[in-house]
């Protein structure tokens, strides 16, 4: 069911958020959080329906909205994830939340990584700093229906070791077989034994077969032109090579003009774009 027949079937406004209760908070680092969500009303949690690569719009009454991408995977019935950064009113509002507390909840919104069209190929997932938390979904998509795809390589990248994300699921993609993690660091400390170095470095560790390989992005904006010349260098179909743009999104149903990404709307027409697409984006990348 789409967003806008859900909100259309239960006759609601879309701009009204659906009640949602916090089941539970993780600290990831000393600014990040993984909140997990379960929106209260059956019939809407039943038709929450997405692929990874989405966002909601998470109201805190009384404070505001923000766009936060989904880190859960679409498997996962009856709850979501969101991890968030304490970077402002709404977020900072949301980190003095407990566990019970009611947030609000509009969406899903956007287009995700095209998963169907990924299986049966080898997937190539790049994240740096925290934009790890919208591939999570998707990396745990594709460990949901391993058997569907190839080779599956990780590459993420942080500041510091302190502010890797998601630490005690890399400890167990770390020892599994069929999923290739690689972790780096721009400036390591003495409990560090990754890699050190931009994570454009690790793509000299890695084979690809470029007629075979699907790429997904997700990052600061300035990582996005150098991993793609690596993934170009390899000879990767541009039609292949997704990544996320979150840009600025605000009502989410491309009505409000503030994600306008040239002649385009990242709410709507992304937040995921291909590369082919995103080269006739103006101030795309």
């Amino acid at each position: 069911m789409t967003v806008a027949n859900m909100y259309k079937e239960k006759g609601s406004n879309p701009y009204r958020p659906w009640p949602a209760r916090i089941t539970s908070i993780i600290d990831l680092t000393e600014n990040e959080r993984l909140f997990e969500l379960r929106i209260i009303d059956e019939s809407v949690r039943e038709g929450f329906q997405f692929e990874s690569g989405p966002f909601v719009e998470l109201s805190i009454f009384g404070v505001g909205e923000a766009p936060i991408s989904i880190s859960s995977a679409p498997s996962k019935q009856g709850f979501i994830e969101l991890c968030v950064r304490n970077a402002g009113d709404v977020t900072g509002a949301l980190h003095g939340k407990k566990c019970g507390d009611i947030v609000g909840v509009r969406g899903p919104f956007g287009r995700g990584f095209p998963f169907q069209e990924m299986k049966g190929h080898d997937v190539l997932l790049v994240a740096g700093g925290l934009g790890i938390a919208p591939l999570k979904s998707l990396i745990n998509h594709i460990h949901d229906d391993r058997h569907d795809f190839g080779n599956v390589s990780i590459l993420y990248g942080a500041r510091d070791p302190s502010e890797i994300l998601f630490r005690y699921q890399f400890d167990m993609w770390k020892h599994r077989d069929d999923f290739d993690l690689i972790l780096t660091v721009d400036e390591a400390d003495e409990t560090w034994g990754d890699e050190v170095g931009r994570v454009t470095a690790l793509f000299d560790m890695i084979d690809i077969d470029p007629d075979n390989t699907y790429g997904a992005i997700c990052g600061p904006p300035v990582m996005y032109r150098f991993v793609i010349d690596e993934m170009r260098k390899k000879e990767m179909d541009v039609d292949k090579i997704y990544m996320s743009f979150e840009r600025r999104m605000k009502c989410g149903i491309g009505k409000c003009g503030h994600c306008g990404v040239g002649h385009q709307y990242a709410c709507i027409d992304g937040p995921v774009f291909n590369y082919w697409e995103a080269m006739n984006l103006q101030e795309a990348i």
